[in-house]
């Protein structure tokens, strides 16, 4: 009878243990998403406004060695990432294919221009940087016309602001609901053990030397549950990096074993305070409180 008793008490710890590792690692490894996604904003919003191209169409006049000169100047300018000629016959092959039938055909000339498209550096990205490069670039005799997407430019910009305060209260509040989950699971796993704390305590046990095996255990599951979830972090980066390789999540590498040594920091703080405080609150009970 007893050593069934014992089996049974055995199979619930490690479900305990289990249950702890478990609710830590899914835990972390939502924070550490949240965490890459934080420390990563600025890189996928850099991606999305360096897509934005500023077109600069030339007058018809303009001679192929002007252009040559004209690109080369631009390529030296502070905020430009890239420069990219396009010819009038090459756009109009393409707005040809566009629209399924050759349009000059029908208009018996080409009235596209030959145009650059500048594509703007991420930090100047913005409508009133954006419009002080318009006007220098239109002070060109060269240029007919400056045109780029104001429209858009306005909302990715207010889009951007608007994202990145709202991921810092989600953050917030995230982080507060990963403690509670956390610290639940500890007290759980505390709460079977609760008679032995006491009968420990009975016999002449200091709280000092009753809590330190608990901590340590607890530290143990929050050091389990860290790499568990630092290996789905890992699985989850490798992804994203083979399908979006744009975002460059491994091209900071030092950036990402920070990333992991947070992880593995705050599981082992919160393990550490939760089982801390846990054997604290049986260890204050009286015996008639434990069956409560």
């Amino acid at each position: 009878m007893s050593k069934s008793f014992e089996k049974y008490q055995n199979r619930r710890l490690r479900s305990s243990y289990l249950s702890v590792i478990v609710s830590v690692g899914l835990v972390l490894f939502l924070m550490g998403l949240l965490g890459l996604m934080i420390v990563k904003t600025k890189t996928i919003s850099d991606h999305f406004k360096e897509q934005v191209a500023m077109t600069v169409f030339l007058n018809d006049d303009v001679k192929q060695k002007d252009i040559e000169k004209m690109r080369t100047s631009y390529e030296k300018e502070e905020y430009v990432k890239s420069v990219v000629y396009i010819s009038k016959e090459f756009a109009a092959e393409q707005y040809s294919k566009d629209i399924g039938e050759d349009f000059i055909e029908y208009l018996g000339a080409n009235p596209l221009k030959n145009a650059i498209d500048i594509y703007i550096k991420s930090d100047f990205v913005t409508p009133e940087k954006m419009n002080e490069i318009e006007v220098g670039l239109i002070k060109n005799k060269n240029v007919f016309e400056v045109s780029y997407d104001k429209p858009l430019i306005d909302l990715l910009t207010k889009n951007i602001q608007r994202i990145s305060f709202w991921v810092l209260i989600f953050s917030g509040v995230f982080t507060l609901i990963a403690v509670v989950l956390i610290n639940s699971a500890i007290r759980l796993s505390v709460y079977s053990k609760r008679f032995t704390i006491k009968t420990m305590q009975m016999v002449g046990a200091t709280k000092g030397f009753i809590r330190r095996p608990f901590i340590w255990k607890g530290v143990q599951l929050g050091i389990i549950g860290s790499f568990v979830a630092i290996l789905g972090i890992i699985t989850v980066i490798y992804y994203l990096n083979k399908n979006i390789p744009e975002i460059q999540l491994l091209a900071d590498k030092q950036l990402l074993v920070m990333l992991f040594g947070v992880v593995m920091l705050i599981g082992i703080v919160i393990t550490f305070l939760s089982t801390y405080f846990a054997t604290q609150r049986f260890l204050n009970l009286r015996t008639e409180e434990l069956y409560y």
